[in-house]
């Protein structure tokens, strides 16, 4: 992937900026901040209090560099709660770039030392696509090389959804209606909708579905993210 650079976001960590697009993966404002505020805190963390689960079936649209899936990864080691993480991904990100992200060594995994936390890292990129992958032992990863476009979501299947496709502006096929109607579809009673993206459209669009819609405070450096929930 020739049109990908390594760049280093105000938080100390690693985001990737496509420069076809001229769209960054994460926050410039701090790449570990965002998604640890729109996906784990105001997902993950609200998903659990509320429901307190055995097991949460997560959703991700877009992988990625894959920190999403680390940050849910430390949630389980340190709760013993059981994630089955299914995430879609068309244009996986090469090993030479994965490999010189900062993650393992900023991302504190309970009980790990870095080198450990560098080694689960990899672990979640090198595991096979389009089968489930064991990378802990309460947490199921399964990898489709696919576009949500493409892939059978199946009706009433997860808990909590990360929908981190890249900004509407530059990948609007993904946020059109057809599009987010299939992930809701998808939604199990009571499942949570997740983005860093506070467009009026979207929002709009989400209670057309009968998602109960909010709109929260963003991450530093962006003024708000949605959360939309199934009744």
């Amino acid at each position: 992937m020739h049109d990908i650079e390594l760049i280093t976001t105000s938080d100390g960590s690693h985001s990737l900026l496509n420069t076809k697009l001229r769209e960054t993966y994460h926050s410039v404002h701090g790449a570990i901040q965002e998604s640890v505020h729109v996906y784990i805190k105001n997902g993950l963390h609200f998903f659990d209090h509320h429901h307190h689960r055995h097991e949460i079936k997560i959703l991700e649209i877009g992988f990625g560099t894959g920190l999403n899936a680390l940050l849910s990864l430390q949630f389980a080691m340190e709760s013993n709660i059981r994630i089955q993480y299914t995430t879609l991904e068309a244009y996986p990100v090469e090993e030479a770039i994965l490999r010189q992200l900062n993650y393992p060594a900023l991302v504190n995994i309970k009980s790990s030392n870095p080198e450990a936390s560098e080694g689960l890292f990899l672990k979640l990129h090198a595991a096979s696509w389009d089968r489930e992958e064991m990378i802990f032992n309460n947490f199921a990863l399964i990898k489709k090389k696919t576009m949500v476009q493409e892939e059978e979501l199946g009706q009433k299947r997860f808990d909590l959804i990360y929908f981190d496709a890249f900004a509407p502006g530059k990948q609007p096929e993904m946020w059109e209606l057809s599009v987010l109607r299939k992930v809701e579809q998808s939604m199990n009673a009571d499942a949570v909708f997740v983005t860093y993206c506070a467009k009026g459209q979207l929002k709009r669009d989400l209670k057309s579905m009968g998602l109960v819609v909010e709109t929260l405070p963003g991450p530093p450096g962006k003024k708000e993210m949605v959360r939309a929930v199934k009744s």
